[in-house]
Order: C-alpha cells, then sequence, then structure tokens
C-alpha cells in the first residue's frame, strides 16, 4: 500500500503543477480579452490549505503510519470517477476554466458538459478529493480537517465568484435552473455573517 501512496502522490503533485501551468495560460488569455480576476486573497487562502493538505496527508499516512481500511477500494474507485468528472469540467470551459476566478464582460456563460447538470463541477472534484484520498490510506484526521474546512472556503468562493460572474454576465438568468453545488442557504448565510463583521 505504501507503494500505491507514493504513485498516488507523486502523481497528484504533477497534475497539481500541469494545471497551475494551464490556469496561468488560460488567466492570460482572459485578461488580453479584456477579463480580470477576483479574490486573489481568497486564492491565496485555498493555495495554502492544499498546500499544507499534502503534508498533513504525507505525515499522518507516512510518519504516524496510518492503516488503510478494509474497504479501501470504494474511496479509490470515487477518487478515480472524480478525475473524470475533473477533466470534464476542464474540457468543457477551455480556455474559460481556472484555478482562480477570472471573469471576462459579456462573455457567454458555459453550458455544456458536466455544467448542464450542476454549477461548479470541478469544485465537487475538489470536495471528492480531499475527503477520498485520505480515506483510501485510512488518515482519518486529514479527511475530517480538510474537508470540513474546504467546505467553509467553498461556501465563500462560489459566492463571490457567482457575484463576480452576474455583475458582468447573463450568469444568474443562464444558470438558473442548474442546481447548485451547495445549498444557497448555505451561501447566503456566509454572506450575511461577511457583512456584519
Amino acid at each position: 500500500m505504501a507503494q500505491f501512496f507514493y504513485v498516488l502522490f507523486i502523481l497528484l503533485i504533477v497534475q497539481r503543477l500541469g494545471e497551475l501551468l494551464l490556469a496561468h495560460r488560460n488567466g492570460l488569455y482572459i485578461v488580453k480579452k479584456g477579463g480580470y480576476e477576483v479574490g486573489k486573497e481568497q486564492y491565496r487562502v485555498i493555495v495554502l490549505l492544499h498546500s499544507l493538505f499534502f503534508v498533513a496527508l504525507y505525515t499522518e499516512a507516512i510518519y504516524l503510519g496510518s492503516v488503510a481500511p478494509p474497504w479501501w477500494i470504494v474511496p479509490t474507485i470515487l477518487f478515480f470517477l472524480a478525475q473524470g468528472l475533473r477533466y470534464w469540467a476542464i474540457f468543457s470551459l477551455g480556455p474559460y476554466w481556472n484555478t482562480g476566478i477570472y471573469v471576462l464582460p459579456d462573455a457567454p456563460v458555459v453550458t455544456k458538459g458536466p455544467y448542464r447538470y450542476l454549477r461548479h463541477p470541478n469544485y465537487l472534484v475538489v470536495m471528492t478529493e480531499l475527503l477520498t484520498l485520505p480515506l483510501i490510506f485510512g488518515a482519518y484526521g486529514t479527511a475530517l480537517i480538510f474537508t470540513l474546512t474546504n467546505a467553509y472556503i467553498l461556501s465563500q468562493r462560489i459566492a463571490l465568484e457567482e457575484r463576480a460572474l452576474a455583475e458582468v454576465t447573463n450568469y444568474e438568468k443562464v444558470m438558473a435552473q442548474v442546481p447548485r453545488l451547495l445549498p444557497s442557504k448555505l451561501e447566503e448565510a456566509v454572506r450575511d455573517s461577511k457583512k456584519k463583521v
């Protein structure tokens, strides 16, 4: 199981680096077209969260010697299904896909691929990864801490992203019938709590 961990761990780091390169290229494309980035401070928090996730996972699985549960195949299957969804989302968005929040005024809202069925499917992928990857190796602490932390951060990020898109595109009209990743009441509660601070 340790060998499987190292292979998967290295592949994920390579994947993340590749995504950062793709995101940088796509960001330059959007800016060149007249778009801009929003939520840069929040993005730094997300990068920190994901970096700490890898450290925590490695620490719990290797240094603390967590043991894979007998049902490890279940989170493994879910993890790899999430990868399929990730690339479906990336290919569907094309040059508009990014790890940051980039908006392009009056750009057409993408409604193909998984975006026909769910807003922000890429965030569902991230949520699934942060839960299932640690569970494969019995790293329950990492799964719990990062799943909960990520859910809170994503509730803020989704609200910010949807607000930014709604300001410069017909996002709300186009996506009105597409289910939300997180319940709208949760997003509203997060927005209200931020207003009070």
